[in-house]
């Protein structure tokens, strides 16, 4: 067995969506952990959500591509409003892929933009320096391999610069209709642990997603960031949660009661 003793937990994408056993080879399924009122949890945090009023419903990334635009301008639109989402509230990205999308956001327009431009355009953003020095390169990219179109995988959405595994999923959701994993930021990594939906306390998002598809259904991976994202937006805050609105304040063990 390899060593477990690691830094940083190793990303693991799948490859195929199959059963991965010949008829007749499949082991017998064993018992699958879960969290304590899980469901119970979950169906309470669908009724707080169920005006869709928060940021990421009104704001978020699946709302500032241009849906009339062609597919492939669409995905790419798609890619570039997450790698600005990174570390940014969704009003200010919403307002950044606006002033893109007045621009003419296509891949040739972005590549014949100079870099003081994007920056004015994008700005204020968190860390727009290196988000201009990431779409410039990630553009480049998509056009020389790519053919202008983004990646349909995980693995090879990761290895652009500025894609992380978060925006990697939400890319495959949202630019392919494919569900490939949770997609974990910050919210969704807070809230799970102090749901405590996984089996001990993660550090860092990526070990939550692991844990998290370890036992969630995987007809749930789509809905959960869009619900989570959310209820952290308005309820389960990163301080001061609003513990006395949360409908789950006797079933979850972080409540402040």
């Amino acid at each position: 067995r390899r060593s477990r003793r690691r830094k940083n937990v190793a990303i693991a994408y799948e490859t195929g969506l199959g059963d991965g056993a010949e008829q007749g080879t499949a082991e017998p399924q064993r018992p699958c952990w879960e969290p304590k009122d899980w469901r119970e949890q979950l169906e309470r945090i669908r009724e707080m959500r169920k005006k869709r009023d928060a940021p990421v419903d009104e704001m978020g990334v699946e709302k500032c591509y241009d849906s009339s635009a062609p597919p492939q301008v669409m995905r790419y639109q798609v890619l570039l409003s997450l790698m600005l989402s990174s570390q940014t509230k969704d009003q200010v990205t919403s307002a950044a892929m606006l002033r893109l999308r007045q621009h003419g956001l296509t891949v040739d327009s972005i590549l014949q933009m100079d870099d003081a431009t994007l920056g004015q355009i994008i700005y204020p953003v968190g860390f727009w320096r290196n988000k201009v020095k990431y779409i410039k390169q990630t553009t480049a990219i998509l056009k020389q391999k790519y053919g202008g179109d983004i990646p349909r995988t995980v693995e090879e959405l990761v290895k652009l610069p500025g894609v992380g595994p978060k925006m990697a999923h939400l890319a495959m959701n949202i630019a392919w209709d494919s569900v490939s994993g949770i997609a974990v930021d910050t919210h969704v990594h807070r809230i799970t642990n102090r749901l405590k939906w996984v089996k001990k306390e993660t550090r860092y998002p990526e070990e939550t997603r692991v844990a998290l598809e370890d036992w969630l259904p995987r007809d749930l991976w789509r809905e959960i960031n869009w619900l989570l994202v959310g209820f952290g937006q308005q309820t389960c805050l990163p301080v001061n949660p609003r513990c006395n609105q949360c409908l789950n304040q006797d079933i979850c063990p972080a409540a402040k009661r």
